[in-house]
């Protein structure tokens, strides 16, 4: 497992997706599966440096394992921010038009959907929320 500590700020996002796409590149990920990987990566850290600190400065672990059998990136998210879990969220109604749909969750639902997996639980005081998928 890798890890990387970082102030859960927007400005960190390029950081992330570099330290994941290292680990992802070492055992030679699809490019469009990191794509993939990629924009989850990205609806995850910006909601965190978004919203779990409530505008205060905080920070965030990445981890990241890759497991061989099945070949799979595990990536977590850790932060000690509000408690929140975008899993008990419902799905948008994706059937609406845009503008008749509920503000927010349509991003989380593309995760959920673009990741072979996605958990959740509130440890210890923090939020740690994992997705792993398959390579």
């Amino acid at each position: 497992m890798k890890e990387l500590n970082v102030n859960a700020n927007k400005s960190n996002l390029l950081k992330v997706q570099a330290f994941i796409n290292e680990q992802l590149d070492a055992v030679q990920c699809p490019m469009l599966t990191q794509i993939a990987i990629d924009v989850a990566v990205e609806e995850l850290f910006i909601n965190i440096a978004s919203y779990a600190y409530g505008g205060k400065e905080g920070t965030a672990t990445v981890q990241v394992t890759i497991h061989k059998q099945p070949l799979s990136a595990e990536i977590t998210f850790i932060d000690s921010g509000v408690q929140y879990n975008p899993l008990a969220q419902a799905d948008p109604d994706i059937t609406l038009a845009a503008k008749e749909r509920k503000k927010g969750g349509l991003g989380i639902y593309m995760v959920k959907n673009s990741m072979d997996d996605m958990k959740y639980t509130y440890k210890d005081g923090q939020n740690v929320l994992t997705v792993i998928k398959n390579l």
